[in-house]
């Protein structure tokens, strides 16, 4: 009983260790790419990663991903339940998830 305390300082140990490890740990090439717009930096973190020196076409699919996302249309929650096909697809899910939710099966 007198060893709970422990416990909970046994946390620090994995916390110390991430937060010394951390600023060596690249940033996403991705973040820096649409978030900061440093297309250099950006670079440099693919070459990184990919261990390549030729990074171009990552950069462009990143960026052609972004202009995708960009240009997709946002829908209600009502739009998606007035759409017959999408209609039961979502109610299945909705009864699916109740029933984990009523049975227990998350707390076992």
């Amino acid at each position: 009983e007198s060893r709970w305390p422990f416990l909970f300082g046994a946390i620090i140990v994995p916390s110390l260790i991430q937060a010394v490890i951390l600023p060596f740990l690249p940033e996403s090439p991705r973040y820096l790419l649409l978030d900061k717009h440093n297309t250099s930096k950006a670079e440099k973190a693919f070459q990184r990663f990919l261990g390549k020196d030729d990074v171009s076409h990552e950069i462009e699919e990143v960026l052609a991903e972004s202009r995708a996302q960009r240009n997709t249309k946002l829908v209600s929650i009502l739009q998606l339940l007035r759409t017959r096909a999408l209609r039961w697809q979502i109610v299945t899910v909705v009864v699916t998830m109740g029933c984990y939710q009523l049975c227990g099966l998350n707390a076992v």
